[in-house]
């Protein structure tokens, strides 16, 4: 193997070992910066040894257990040694680091713990997602500034401030009980959704879609599920996310501009992550993701546009709503409404929402009520909704596609 091959190789097992190793470390040194720096440590050990001894049988158990005997070190430097064995073992004086860990269930849980961290409703919401992104989803600062068309010094800064909070707060390294749990829980599937749509749906920029993105949020929602196998809305979640992954490659067309859900080609549609979609469902439970994930999957299985069961799916929000007063949701259940009863039963309902100042800046509010009027026969009002629908967007593509149809009228 050559040295840039060695190098490529070890930088892929780091990209997908980074987030074991640094659950691991964390759990020893309880502070999220350091094991990090820890990890990276160990990268560079990698590269320095690797291209003379080889690429190990196991290489991501040789990353885990250079990081922790690293931690190890630190630790008996910084702490007193007699108390600091209590919390991290057994006497490890020469014991050398084990070749893997011993027990995959601990790898498990200290991901389990390291994503409830990186979570924590102590951050703001960019932080979690900029944090969450870096140590779980093994993306770079670039990458992530990238996906959210910010600056590279602003994600830095977001990360450094998350890790600081996080340790200045006290927050503990573990997984949460009882009724923290399930509020932290919360805070968790918030974040994995935010970073899926945000790949999804792009707020801004020239791409509607952001594939690299949603996969990675899928990728998060996936561990997540498979270490709480009890809790039904990490299943809601995942299957939602499943469901709604398998329409991207038919939401653009070749020039990127979206397509309808109306005009695309189901034919494109994954089974696969559909199949996903169904099989998460059978552990889900009637949460909001789970019930979100049961109207993704009406849609999903419509073999035509004409044969999607409208009244369940508008019955679906209807639950939703009740459960989750949102104007959004409520937008969204209007628009059900329309297609299952008509333009006429959707118009009040959505110019009841006119007064909602969440909505106010919301560029889909025009933008329904543009397709209700347009329906009901009423064109010159229809284009003015297109057009400001149009002006309220920050995605190019979007405009565009508002503005087309502003312009057929």
């Amino acid at each position: 193997m050559t040295g840039s091959s060695t190098a490529q190789a070890v930088e892929a097992v780091f990209r997908i070992e980074s987030a074991r190793i640094i659950a691991g470390v964390a759990r020893i040194v309880r502070d999220l910066g350091i094991a990090e720096e820890l990890a990276q440590d160990a990268l560079v050990a990698a590269l320095e040894q690797w291209p003379q001894s080889g690429v190990p049988d196991r290489p991501g158990a040789w990353l885990m257990a250079t990081a922790k005997h690293r931690a190890i070190d630190l630790v008996r430097r910084r702490e007193t040694y007699a108390r600091k064995l209590a919390e991290v073992g057994r006497t490890l004086e020469d014991v050398p680091p084990p070749a893997e860990p011993a027990d995959p269930e601990d790898i498990d849980d200290d991901l389990l713990r390291l994503i409830f961290t990186s979570c924590h409703p102590v951050l703001a919401t960019e932080a979690r997602i900029a944090l969450t992104l870096r140590l779980m989803g093994g993306l770079t600062t670039r990458e992530i500034a990238r996906a959210f068309l910010t600056s590279e010094s602003t994600v830095a800064q977001r990360i450094v401030r998350a890790k600081r909070t996080l340790a200045g707060a006290g927050v503990p390294f573990e997984v949460p009980y009882g009724a923290d749990r399930e509020a932290r829980l919360a805070s968790v599937l918030e974040v994995i959704y935010l970073v899926f749509n945000e790949g999804y749906s792009a707020t801004a920029g020239d791409d509607l879609v952001r594939p690299a993105l949603c996969e990675d949020a899928l990728r998060l929602a996936r561990v997540l599920a498979a270490l709480m196998p009890e809790e039904p809305e990490a299943h809601g979640l995942a299957a939602l996310l499943e469901f709604q992954a398998s329409r991207i490659p038919a939401r653009t067309g070749p020039d990127g501009e979206p397509v309808l859900l109306a005009d695309q080609n189901r034919s494109k549609w994954n089974r696969m992550l559909i199949h996903r979609g169904v099989q998460a469902m059978r552990h889900a439970g009637s949460g909001p993701y789970s019930l979100q994930a049961a109207i993704a999957g009406c849609h999903a299985a419509a073999v035509r546009y004409e044969d999607t069961d409208w009244p369940t799916i508008a019955a679906l929000y209807g639950q939703l709503v009740r459960l989750v007063p949102s104007p959004v949701v409520e937008l969204n259940r209007a628009v059900a409404v329309s297609m299952a009863q008509g333009p006429e039963a959707a118009l009040p309902l959505v110019d009841a929402l006119a007064a909602e100042p969440a909505l106010r800046a919301y560029h889909l509010l025009p933008s329904v009520r543009g397709d209700l009027l347009e329906r009901l026969g009423r064109p010159d009002e229809a284009r003015a909704e297109f057009e400001r629908a149009a002006a309220l967007t920050r995605n190019e593509r979007e405009r565009a596609l508002l503005l087309r149809r502003a312009s057929r009228l």
